[in-house]
């Protein structure tokens, strides 16, 4: 790790983080976030995302104000835009060429990140990444089927997190080289209770509407997210999920399940709706980054797959039920490693994690955890 002294001396008064573009790579810095914040309470810190995830900083006690950029807008541009913030720091936590380059052409004096092929020239202090036993590495054809060949008949898959690996560590790593505490904490967002309360009445009132439920009856709100934008290897069955809504719903009691996603899922939504028999609110393309955020908030638990929506509820405080398959919660499990609000599910297979689209087999690692198993696992969350 590259030293301390040069970066601390003198501390940071306008730092400015540039931040990850993906909703649950975004969720996961918020860690390093707070460290940053505890480290430094007078500094002004800018983060600086997309702005398709922009909305989930809003109101952020860590941060003081989120400067945004557009699919398409060059690094030029941007660093324009940056210049006349005077800042003195740059924390950059992607590992791209454009992300150092932005605050390199700016000319911020002191630019922490990783180094990376093609970029360590562009930081002031370059930070040496850590080696881990697990990676990204996506599995061959060739070996996934080697692998399965030659498996024992019932493998042992390891179900702990490892500290130093999960994705949380990568960025605490980093604002540690600022004098931040390394030491893991939940990624946590907030909301105003006001704007929870606004989305709760619209949501409710067309809830009792569709589905006629007395208005003075408890209500229980689940949530269900089928997608996982990576692509079908981490998507539990359609079917599965159908029934998996229909048996918690006999045995919970009055239950609505909002099913979230992109508009793309709305028809998926539409078909687990049906085949469940349950009561199912469509949302998927409906809402935006803040509705989603606080309708995830008001639910009991999120039945999820490997993906942003399941780091976003986990943050926010709702529990989650979080099916993996193709990927490791090893390195990106919801939340902090042993916390008991969450539940992940997987089933040990030689080939998994592999990390890959599409299964090039007969898609094993998910479709072996079971319909009872996720219903048990959903029913044994206690209400929030």
């Amino acid at each position: 790790m590259t030293d301390l002294g040069p970066i601390l001396s003198p501390q940071p008064r306008r730092l400015l983080v540039r931040g990850v573009n993906w909703l649950g790579d975004a969720v996961m810095t918020t860690p390093a976030l707070q460290r940053l914040r505890q480290r430094f309470p007078e500094a002004e810190i800018t983060i600086l995302t997309h702005e398709k995830i922009a909305d989930i900083y809003r109101g952020q006690p860590v941060l003081d104000e989120t400067l945004t950029f557009a699919t398409g807008e060059s690094v030029w541009a941007v660093a324009r835009r940056l210049s006349p913030g005077a800042f003195d720091t740059a924390l950059i936590l992607p590992n791209s060429p454009r992300s150092a380059l932005e605050p390199w052409l700016a000319r911020i004096p002191r630019r922490i990140g990783y180094s990376r092929t093609w970029r360590s020239w562009l930081l002031t202090h370059p930070v040496a990444p850590q080696v881990s036993g697990i990676t990204t590495r996506k599995r061959s054809v060739r070996e996934i089927r080697r692998l399965t060949r030659l498996a024992a008949p019932n493998p042992v898959q390891q179900s702990a997190f490892s500290p130093e690996v999960h994705h949380i560590h990568h960025y605490l790593r980093l604002s540690a080289t600022l004098g931040g505490n390394p030491e893991p904490i939940a990624p946590r967002l907030e909301m105003p209770p006001n704007e929870i309360e606004g989305l709760k009445s619209s949501c409710q009132a067309r809830i009792r509407e569709q589905f006629k439920f007395d208005a003075t009856a408890p209500l229980a709100w689940i949530g269900l997210n089928p997608s996982a934008a990576y692509g079908p290897a981490k998507r539990w069955p359609a079917e599965n999920l159908a029934e998996v809504v229909r048996l918690v719903s006999a045995k919970l009691g009055p239950a609505v399940w909002l099913a979230f996603g992109p508009a793309s899922d709305a028809t998926l939504c539409d078909q687990i709706a049906l085949r469940s028999g349950a009561p199912v609110l469509n949302l998927a393309g409906e809402t935006s980054v803040r509705e989603f955020m606080g309708l995830l908030k008001l639910c009991r638990v999120l039945l999820t797959n490997d993906s942003g929506p399941m780091h976003l509820a986990a943050a926010l405080g709702t529990p989650v039920v979080a099916l993996f398959g193709s990927t490791s919660p090893e390195l990106t499990g919801p939340g902090l490693a042993g916390d008991p609000r969450h539940h992940i599910l997987r089933h040990p297979t030689p080939c998994s994690p592999c990390f890959r689209r599409t299964c090039p087999i007969d898609f094993r690692c998910m479709t072996s955890i079971t319909v009872d198993q996720v219903a048990a696992a959903l029913l044994g969350v206690s209400p929030v």
